[in-house]
Formats: C-alpha cells, structure tokens, sequence
C-alpha cells in the first residue's frame, strides 16, 4: 500500500498533462497551431528552391525555378493557406542563359531567406525572351511569354502563398527587357520593376501605374548606356538610350524629372523622381564605369525599391 501511495502524485501529474485542455497538435507545431501542407496547388512549401513545370506559354510545359524561404512555414496557416501570403519577385535570366544562372548572379535567394520573401527564375524560350523588338528563337517564335509569366504570377496568388499588391519583376538584358515588357502589356500585375542592363524597345506600351527602377552601367558594350549597338542579329535598329525608359515612365506616371538621391543603403548613385499621387516613383541607378553585368549589391538595392513600393489601389 505505502508503494502505491507513493505512486499516486506522479500519476496525477500524468494524468493532469493529458488533460482535455491540452490537446494534440494539428498537422504540425504548437499546440492549436495548423502546419503547413506539402504543397499547396502543387507548389511545394518547404525551404530550399525547387523546380517546377507550368502549362503555359504556347510551347508545352515551360519551366521554373522557385525559392521558398523558411518564413514561408514559420508563420501561421489557416484552413491550407498562409494567413499572410508572402511578396513575390519574378527574376528573369538574360539571353544564352538559364534561370538557374541567374539565381545563382542575382543574390536574391538571399534576399528571400532575410527577408520572406517568394523568388521564381523562370526559363525563357530557348535561352531567350520574347521582349517586343528583342531577342533571339523566343522573338522569332513569337513565343507567349507574357502568358507564361502571368501564369505563373497567377498560380502562386491564386494558391494564396504571394501577395498580389506585392509582386514585383527584375531581369538582366534581355530578362530585363521583358521586364519592361511585363510592365507594359500586363498592367495591374506588377506593382514595381527594376530593369538592370537592358533598353526598352518594343512596339506598344498601355501600362498601368507601377514604379520603376533603372540600373545600367555607362560602359555597357552590348546595350549602350546613351544608345546605339544593334537590337538583335536580325534587327539592325538601333538601341534607344537609358534615357528613354526613364523619361516614358517618368511621364507616364505623371513625375518630375530626376533629382534627388535615392536612399539604397551601401549601392550606387541613384536618383529619383520621388513620388506621384499614386505613390509610384521612377529612379535610375547609373553605375560608373559599370559594363554589361549584374552589377553587385543589385539585389539589395532592388529589394529596398520594390519593400516600398506595394501597389497601391
């Protein structure tokens, strides 16, 4: 009996931890706390990049990238979804790439693992994009890419994982160039673009307010800071300058010209608009004696851009 009396407030204890007040854990984590799917529309929610293939674009299953950060299943999910989707930047590879070069030059994985923030490096058409004047099989196959990405931006808003106020694109020459692209022919998706090392030529532009962000080298061989080169190998044009694409958004946003500096932390010379009634703002980042490369510290200074610039209804 003095054994079993002995016994007794330990069993209690037991007793008291299995409680009804303390029930088991949901799917993952804290007590009461839901965890987050595998996947969720068929996008995986784990840490890490992973590849994926989508049905658009006109040319069977078009690929990408995508990196997920860890804030992704740190934070709470609600019925299968996040309950506060994430940001998102579609990050496009320059001609004779591949997305994964340009996740590897970018540094925006980094910037998603500090941040939270979603990053996908889709694959172009061949190495190439489909960017109005410009450039190589995408432009001669006429390739959709505007549908491509679109579906993309839409597959990761519709699975409630991005934010569609704050969805934002960047690229490297021709990637960039699309960019422009994006921001022209499908308005009201992105709120904020940073082209770096591209022109923008293309045929028609009916955008909707977004901001915009220009980062060129002056010694850039391939697309020259104040003009020239050629287009593409089968378009003899010329390119327009650096200048062009500041001064149309410029305009077209209803802003002053350049003149103050943009505050980006530790990267180059940049100077703005400031902002529109609509809160949008066009900045040019000049980099002396820069060539036709990612130049570094990009990342950073786009992130800074794009966190505050959300779309604004």
């Amino acid at each position: 009996m003095r054994r079993v009396a002995s016994l007794a407030p330990a069993l209690l204890l037991l007793l008291a931890g299995c409680s009804p007040g303390d029930a088991p854990d949901r799917p993952g984590g804290a007590a009461g706390r839901e965890r987050p799917p595998a996947e969720v529309a068929g996008v995986p929610t784990a840490a890490g990049t992973h590849r994926l293939k989508l049905d658009a674009g006109g040319v069977n299953k078009r690929e990408y990238r995508l990196r997920v950060p860890p804030q992704l299943a740190d934070r709470r999910w609600r019925d299968g979804r996040p309950a506060e989707p994430l940001p998102l930047v579609v990050a496009m590879h320059g001609g004779a790439a591949n997305a994964e070069r340009m996740e590897r030059i970018s540094g925006l994985d980094e910037t998603a693992d500090r941040e939270g923030v979603l990053v996908a490096y889709p694959e172009g058409w061949l190495m190439s994009w489909n960017a109005g004047f410009c450039c190589g099989p995408a432009k001669l196959a006429k390739t959709d890419d505007i549908g491509f990405i679109t579906e993309l931006v839409g597959r990761l808003t519709d699975a409630g994982l991005a934010d569609p106020d704050r969805v934002y694109a960047t690229g490297f020459s021709n990637g960039a160039a699309m960019a422009y692209r994006l921001a022209c022919e499908a308005p009201g998706t992105f709120a904020a673009i940073g082209a770096v090392s591209a022109a923008m030529a293309m045929p028609r532009c009916d955008p909707a307010p977004t901001s915009v962000l220009v980062m060129h080298g002056t010694r850039d061989g391939n697309v020259p800071y104040d003009g020239g080169g050629r287009i593409d190998w089968n378009d003899p044009r010329s390119f327009p300058p650096v200048s062009h694409a500041v001064d149309y958004w410029r305009k077209e946003n209803g802003l002053p010209p350049l003149g103050r500096t943009l505050e980006v932390g530790d990267g180059p010379d940049c100077r703005t608009t400031g902002r529109g009634g609509a809160g949008t703002e066009v900045a040019l980042c000049r980099i002396e004696g820069g060539g036709h490369a990612w130049p570094e510290g990009a990342h950073n200074t786009l992130w800074t851009f794009f966190e505050d610039h959300p779309r604004r209804d």
